[in-house]
């Protein structure tokens, strides 16, 4: 059963559908049907939704095989907490009027260790796994 990578997944999938939210609020606001309009708030919008759809899949994926592989709950939650954490720094930077960079920066890296190691994590356990 994936019961922590289903919550990870779940929480992720709230924060998907309130960027959504946003960008459609947004566009009704600013009379655009596709695009940004050149509206820069609009962009901002986007870009944060684009980026956490480019890069949630990847974790959720890899935190799923940790579980499937029969990982303690514990190793598949801290990655799932930290990307989770990630994500929202990373939205909540780039949304806020003037971007917060450092809070952007901050998410991207949390991000990004995160999935590096979730990699190691993977491999590792994977080859704990086959050895015992």
């Amino acid at each position: 059963m994936l019961i922590v990578t289903s919550i990870v997944a779940s929480i992720l999938t709230a924060i998907f559908i309130k960027l959504s939210l946003v960008i459609i609020g947004l566009r009704r606001k600013n009379k655009v049907s596709l695009g940004t309009g050149g509206f820069e708030e609009l962009e901002r919008a986007v870009r944060a939704h684009g980026n956490f759809a480019e890069y949630v899949p990847f974790g959720i994926i890899l935190l799923a095989c940790l579980e499937l592989n029969a990982a303690p709950w514990w190793l598949v939650a801290l990655p799932g907490v930290a990307l989770i954490v990630g994500r929202v720094m990373h939205a909540k930077g780039i949304n806020a009027p003037p971007p917060d960079f450092r809070q952007r920066i901050l998410g991207m890296k949390f991000t990004f260790y995160t999935l590096m190691s979730l990699i190691v994590l993977n491999v590792g356990w994977s080859i704990f796994k086959l050895l015992f």
